[in-house]
């Protein structure tokens, strides 16, 4: 299973940064879709914690980020 994981910090506090990993529920998607569906997943999580920035992405195997 591969999930989209994020590294967000907070926008009043740059240094302040976390790994957030987006699994895809019920998906079982290749590393290839995973990148082409990201935007989407990062526009709806950044509209859900709006004192958050994304600063990078990549999409890897499941399981070696804490899930939010």
């Amino acid at each position: 299973m591969i999930e989209l994981v994020l590294l967000a910090c907070l926008v009043d506090k740059p240094a302040s940064c976390r790994d957030v990993g987006l699994v895809y529920p019920g998906e079982n998607l290749t590393p290839m879709q995973c990148l082409m569906q990201a935007p989407p997943q990062m526009a709806r999580w950044a509209g859900e914690h709006p004192g958050w920035k994304i600063m990078k992405w990549s999409c890897r195997r499941a399981g070696r980020y804490a899930k939010t």
